[in-house]
């Protein structure tokens, strides 16, 4: 299953929208997450025809909401996949919220897709793939362009590559060995 990554769109629906129209026509996704912050920006796009999952930011109204999920794990082609806004607990989560770094040590997720930095990167550690598609501003005060991630799951492994959305280059990629 292919699997276009979004997050930190922070209202540029035009970046958005851009993002999800190569995830759709060039890249062939299956699934569309949105990693936080203004996560409610998918609502310009539902009528692409893709499922959509999205994690509120930690300052999003929605992330105080009991009945709203901050961290979804979903199997995927026999992977366990953690979407979430941050790498780590934070101090917004509520009572009950896992852990992002104690699911991945204790060997409950093998892949982790977060947001929140505005720093694309994908690694490997102990098992597990971190990535972190980066952010979809015009302008970011970390110097990263905007960004988006593919991840790919299959039998034959697990593979993440970090698009740069200007240009449509790949900037960075990172495999995972297949289970």
């Amino acid at each position: 299953m292919r699997i276009g990554l979004v997050s930190d769109s922070h209202g540029e629906l035009h970046n958005l929208k851009d993002a999800v129209w190569k995830l759709v026509h060039r890249w062939h996704v299956n699934l569309l997450a949105h990693l936080g912050d203004e996560c409610e920006d998918v609502d310009a796009v539902k009528d692409v025809g893709l499922d959509i999952l999205q994690v509120p930011g930690v300052y999003c109204r929605h992330y105080q909401a009991p009945d709203v999920p901050n961290r979804i794990i979903k199997e995927i082609e026999g992977r366990r996949v953690l979407f979430t806004h941050t790498a780590r607990a934070h101090e917004n989560d509520l009572p009950g919220d896992p852990d992002p770094e104690q699911l991945a040590a204790n060997g409950k997720v093998d892949v982790v897709a977060y947001g929140h930095t505005h720093i694309p990167g994908a690694r490997v550690e102990n098992g597990v793939l971190w990535v972190n598609p980066g952010h979809l501003k015009d302008a970011d005060k970390k110097g990263h362009a905007p960004s988006f991630a593919v991840l790919d799951i299959g039998k034959e492994g697990t593979r993440v590559l970090l698009v740069d959305l200007k240009s449509g280059d790949i900037f960075d990629s990172c495999d995972l060995e297949a289970v």
